[in-house]
């Protein structure tokens, strides 16, 4: 799985791949038997607008959505919960990341590691990863044993143990996965620069592995404290997908999830983020082969889907900026005037917080940052000047029908999409609606947000500088399995 920091940074690569690219496509633990069976809903009566999905939830809080794909004899079996690091404080930067490690440590009746071999024995697959929205584990497995992987995932999340000892041998781990992914990364640690440059007051500004000293003070008990805060019932989803009927993953959950007592959710209290009254520039200096250059906008995100425009509109500039080969970037700095060797573009109109729209290359031989920047930012001056013809929006809409289609092959791909959804407060069974909106995107709106949103005093600018690299150096080890 992608650690959490490289799943976090393609986070718009995940819209892109599924809709545009793809626009081609103190407290302890609750223990056993402290915990009383609870009735359970019944499926919603209503037809559910999105074929093939049905939606239910436990008397306990915890929803659940099925999507029946009964063309193998497989499911993917998830459950996210609404937790990420933009739930964090200063002083335990990374918890959310760090439980999710310890999620793999054991419970009352499962030993370190052995939910792992458990699922291993069943032929399946499993692992999880943390964002700065949420955190989630799965599963793939074959459709017999749903329930068991069910069971091993309810009992964790009533039953962990979380001891200093696992902790003390984890958090090692997770430090040394820091180094590996962004100390000693150039570009990960321009990442985690541009954000905590870029934002100000929102938690988006930390990165999700957290900042080292905060990861060098921790104890178990802060992880046990975030597991007792965000792991419960009614803060969570789960999602299964593929070979599975609503009524037997009903029953299956009301022996399982629906045994697990729910606790209080925190309230949330998410700072807005001030708006930016200048450019801000920063360098890194680190050893790499080559200069690089990140340039970000603060920019609006979905949240009415109806209503909105311009994170539509601003999805599909990304798309015609670099979202298929042969587009503007690619065309243009790379292949025509060779004034980059690579370039990108990145935009989620979709979060729980505030969003960015990304430029990023790597200048080309005989070319300078400062050359990439000026003609990044002037591959948007020039839509905003001249706009798009109907050939790019046509390709960028074809391909995102092409993606449409292309995603149903993957019930793990149906489930995440699903589930993507629904952690940022858009109802899934709204995604037809958001790909009509999309599809129906003009020349002319793309126009207008890339002559709206791109100005000097709203741009933070950061530049790698690169140090010369020792080749002498062993290789990196690789780091730990989990997200």
């Amino acid at each position: 799985m992608k650690s959490s920091q490289y799943w976090t940074r393609t986070a718009g690569a995940h819209w892109v791949a599924l809709a545009i690219s793809a626009l081609a496509v103190q407290g302890v633990p609750a223990v056993a038997g402290d915990l009383k069976p609870v009735k359970m809903s019944a499926p919603t009566s209503a037809a559910h607008p999105v074929p093939g999905v049905t939606e239910m939830r436990l008397d306990n809080g915890m929803r659940i959505i099925v999507k029946e794909d009964h063309r193998a004899p497989t499911v993917a079996h998830m459950v996210w919960y609404k937790a990420g690091s933009i739930d964090e404080t200063n002083g335990t930067t990374g918890v959310a990341h760090v439980l999710e490690h310890m999620m793999f440590k054991g419970t009352k009746t499962l030993k370190p590691g052995e939910f792992s071999k458990k699922v291993a024995a069943l032929g399946g697959r499993e692992n999880a990863f943390t964002s700065r929205d949420y955190t989630a584990y799965f599963q793939q497995v074959q459709s017999r044993d749903l329930p068991k992987v069910m069971a091993l995932e309810a009992d964790r999340m009533a039953n962990l143990v979380l001891s200093k000892e696992e902790f003390d041998k984890e958090i090692k781990v997770v430090m040394e996965e820091r180094r590996l992914r962004t100390e000693d990364q150039p570009r990960g640690l321009m990442y985690e620069n541009m954000m905590a440059n870029a934002f100000q007051s929102s938690p988006y500004r930390a990165p999700i592995i957290g900042w080292m000293s905060d990861l060098e003070t921790m104890t178990y008990r802060d992880a046990q404290d975030w597991y007792q805060k965000w792991y419960t019932p009614q803060n969570a989803i789960l999602i299964v997908a593929g070979d599975a009927k609503p009524a037997d993953v009903l029953k299956w959950a009301k022996d399982t999830y629906g045994k697990v007592k729910p606790r209080p959710v925190a309230e949330r209290k998410l700072q807005a983020e001030p708006a930016q009254r200048g450019a801000r520039r920063f360098a890194v200096k680190a050893p790499a082969e080559n200069p690089y250059v990140m340039v970000a906008f603060h920019v609006p995100k979905l949240t009415d889907v109806d209503k909105d425009t311009d994170p539509y509109a601003l999805e599909v500039l990304s798309a015609v900026l670099s979202g298929y080969d042969g587009a503007r970037f690619t065309r243009e700095l790379v292949n025509q005037k060779r004034i980059a060797n690579s370039a990108d573009s990145s935009y989620d109109m979709t979060s729980r917080g505030p969003s960015l729209f990304m430029l990023d290359g790597v200048p080309a031989a005989g070319q300078t940052v400062d050359d990439l920047e000026k003609a990044l930012l002037g591959e948007i001056r020039r839509i905003a000047e001249q706009g798009v013809d109907e050939r790019e929006l046509s390709r960028v809409k074809a391909n995102l029908v092409a993606g449409q289609v292309y995603k149903l092959d993957s019930v793990f791909g149906q489930a995440m999409e699903i589930a993507s959804y629904e952690m940022v407060d858009i109802p899934y069974a709204r995604s037809p609606d958001v790909i009509n909106r999309l599809k129906a995107v003009s020349a002319e709106q793309v126009k207008a947000v890339a002559a709206k949103y791109f100005g000097e005093d709203a741009m933070t600018v950061g530049r790698l500088v690169p140090l010369p690299v020792d080749k002498a150096a062993p290789p990196k080890a690789r780091g730990g399995r989990h997200g």
